[in-house]
């Protein structure tokens, strides 16, 4: 097995544990995540908005 490969399962397997283990914590992570990608579309969205309005 090449060590891309295993680096990716491992990465997988503590997502999982992760997700079993702490649930709730694991949700707030998801959700502050959206809402960092949510908030950076909004910005780039301004930004063009701007550019071509100006």
């Amino acid at each position: 097995m090449n060590t891309k490969k295993i680096v990716g399962l491992a990465a997988i397997a503590l997502v999982l544990f992760f997700v079993i283990a702490q649930p709730g914590h694991a949700a707030g992570m998801v959700n502050n995540g959206v809402g960092f990608l949510r908030n950076s579309a909004e910005a780039v969205i301004t930004f063009v908005s701007n550019v071509f309005n100006s």
